[in-house]
């Protein structure tokens, strides 16, 4: 275990930025849901189409410039979640912003997600979880909602239709009826009995990989996988200390860390290695004193792969890096990139690669060019 010193050197910006709003305080959220530890959900079917002259008032000309999540529905619209401007609907020709005034719990969108009935969730700042039927927002996760005593391990499972969002100690599970909270340690000294509070096991990214294995990154305690019977922990290589950001499977069923200081991670299912070390791309020099460097690939934010077989890794200081399996070629506003800040990479259906930057709006590529994306 590292010591307080790296601990503390080792946090990330983003982490920051969740210890700031937490303690700042919560817009919007709904407080006349029922008390209970799991909350009672009531399923929504959205067999209306979205109405955009009901949202006329929320029409806007420009999406916001720092993104943080990015999401194409089963409509075709696509959501582009902010840091501290809510979210962003943009169906080609009409772009609306949702913000706490309409409902949200609050403005950081982390993650979007569709449930099979069509609503959308929205994961945000403060461990919120909020969602959208078509016509209105329902947020389910307050400190005056949520009733957390009694928590038991035994409160784990999965199934294939759950939602999973984060937490400052663990993750809430959403299984279509109800959300629960799952702290990831339930050793009596490490307890984290509230959601809202972040820890060493605070979640930052969540993934269900192709077996049905769930997986999560944390603040300080590297990677968990959850198979639905038994963890099993990650934390060798440096990957416990520095915040995991990113999670990812690939094609051929590797699974990539993102590690905010100590780099890019792969497991292949036996074996874990630290492949940013491995290309001599690591920086020691953030770990120890939080000094960033852009020649590397130590910060690592987001994961994505393209539709030929190319891994594709966002980092917050050094642009995006591509890897097709032997080579690394590293890309930068020098290539076209509107910033080397990459919080976000999304894939949508059409296979083009959209790039969420923290504070230069949003860059595409088409497989050949990367282009600034701007409504017209």
């Amino acid at each position: 275990m590292k010591n307080s010193k790296s601990v503390l050197a080792q946090i990330s910006e983003f982490s920051i930025l969740l210890l700031f709003l937490i303690f700042t305080s919560c817009n919007g959220q709904n407080k006349n849901e029922k008390d209970s530890k799991n909350e009672t959900v009531q399923n929504v079917i959205t067999n209306d189409k979205f109405n955009i002259s009901s949202f006329k008032n929320n029409i806007v000309s420009e999406i916001d410039k720092s993104i943080r999540s990015i999401y194409q529905d089963k409509t075709g619209a696509y959501w582009f979640g902010t840091n501290d401007a809510g979210v962003f609907r943009y169906d080609g020709k009409t772009i609306i912003q949702f913000t706490t005034n309409d409902g949200l719990s609050n403005n950081q969108i982390l993650t979007i997600q569709e449930d099979n009935l069509g609503n959308i969730w929205f994961g945000t700042g403060l461990f919120g979880v909020s969602r959208f039927d078509g016509k209105t927002f329902t947020s389910f996760t307050s400190k005056e909602n949520l009733k957390l005593n009694q928590l038991s391990i035994n409160d784990w499972k999965k199934e294939p239709n759950d939602l999973w969002f984060y937490t400052g100690g663990g993750a809430y599970r959403y299984d279509e009826n109800s959300i629960s909270y799952l702290p990831l340690s339930y050793e009596s000294k490490h307890l984290q009995s509230s959601p809202f509070n972040l820890s060493r096991y605070a979640v930052y990214c969540i993934l269900k990989d192709s077996k049905g294995n769930l997986w999560f990154g944390t603040q300080a305690q590297g990677v968990c996988r959850y198979d639905g019977k038994s963890f099993t922990w990650f934390t060798d290589k440096g990957l416990q200390g520095p915040a995991v950001l990113a999670l990812f499977e690939d094609s051929k069923g590797n699974i990539w860390f993102g590690n905010n200081g100590a780099g890019l991670f792969k497991y292949d299912g036996t074996s874990l290695v630290n492949f940013s070390e491995e290309k001599n791309l690591s920086n020691s020099e953030f770990r120890v004193a939080g000094k960033s460097n852009p020649n590397t690939l130590a910060r690592v934010y987001s994961i994505n792969e393209d539709n030929n077989g190319n891994l594709w890794i966002g980092t917050v200081d050094a642009g995006v890096w591509k890897y097709d399996g032997n080579n690394l070629i590293n890309f930068t506003t020098k290539e076209g990139l509107t910033s080397n800040a990459i919080n976000t990479i999304y894939k949508d259906v059409n296979g083009e690669l959209w790039f969420g930057t923290d504070a230069d709006g949003i860059c595409k590529f088409n497989g050949k060019t990367f282009t600034k994306f701007e409504v017209k």
